[in-house]
């Protein structure tokens, strides 16, 4: 049995930790909060522009876009989102084995040396590198893992699009974990290039169905073909903020829910161990007691 003092030190030492994990948890809980603002701020912004393309993809399904080509897979692109630092739960070691899933599989359909990874956070790229991986080395990735800016957001939707239209990578994966409530994040695994136009025109003409109207008439200047050639690009940025900002959310909130339940389990240690503490005081206590009654019916 471990000694008075072992036992003091120890309750100690899960009440210091127990402080810094309440303090993160308290940390988090005010990023996550700071993360659905900036999504409450963009979604606006972002569903607006979607409605527009639908709606201008809805009246024209003969439309074709250079963003939506179709073309043998021999150059893929996985932009994977993670943080930079641990103490998150499952977040990391699930994005880690989705992006290890995605390499593995198009590793059977192009190789793994014509599989580039975009590494969004400290985490995934020293995993990427761990492993071998083509990395695609920025410093502003890490950057963006823990202040998402649409700057650096743009600056990198700009170079992935650019190297789709040239050739030089024919299909381009994002990976994140989209945030859907406090306790509940989700992994997505979908494809950024080539654009799903297909699935945009259905998807207005569903909804058109559904209110039971026409589509919006757009009078364009210049024509749409144009038009769309600027919106697509701009559609494509905001659909990268979007998982940036969600991988964010998702991160805080998985840190939150993790430092409570380390909070909670620091708690109770503390508990267990003050019950132990004080047994063990007891019984020395007790046997004191019993060594100055035994010397006093010796002396008598």
């Amino acid at each position: 049995m471990a000694s008075l003092k072992e036992v003091k030190d120890r309750i100690d030492s899960v009440k210091s930790t127990k402080k810094i994990t309440s303090a993160m948890k308290m940390i988090a809980s005010a990023k996550v909060r700071k993360s659905q603002q900036a999504i409450a701020a963009f979604l606006p912004y972002s569903i607006k522009l979607n409605e527009i393309l639908t709606n201008l993809l809805a009246s024209d399904s003969s439309f074709d876009s250079p963003y939506a080509q179709e073309r043998e897979n021999k150059k893929v692109a996985i932009v994977a989102f993670s943080s930079n630092s641990s103490l998150c739960g499952g977040f990391n070691a699930n994005i880690l084995k989705e992006l290890a899933s995605t390499v593995a599989e198009y590793t059977q359909i192009v190789g793994r040396q014509n599989i580039s990874v975009y590494p969004i956070g400290k985490k995934v790229y020293d995993f990427a590198n761990k492993s071998g991986f083509s990395v695609v080395q920025d410093l502003t990735f890490q950057e963006m893992a823990d202040k998402p800016a649409f700057q650096l957001t743009l600056n990198l939707s700009k170079d992935l699009i650019q190297k789709f239209l040239s050739g030089e990578i024919d299909r381009i994966i994002l990976i994140y974990t989209h945030f859907k409530s406090m306790g509940v994040q989700e992994i997505t695994n979908k494809v950024y290039l080539p654009f799903d136009l297909i699935g945009a025109q259905e998807k207005a003409l569903e909804e058109s169905s559904d209110k039971k109207s026409t589509a919006t008439d757009y009078i364009l200047e210049p024509s749409k073909e144009v038009l769309l050639a600027h919106l697509i690009p701009k559609v494509l940025s905001s659909n990268l903020f979007a998982a940036l900002l969600d991988s964010n959310a998702s991160e805080n909130a998985a840190r939150s829910l993790a430092m409570q339940i380390a909070t909670d389990n620091a708690e109770q240690l503390v508990t267990d161990l003050t019950i132990e503490y004080n047994k063990s005081r007891q019984a020395a206590i007790t046997n004191e007691l019993l060594d100055i009654i035994g010397g006093a019916s010796a002396l008598s």
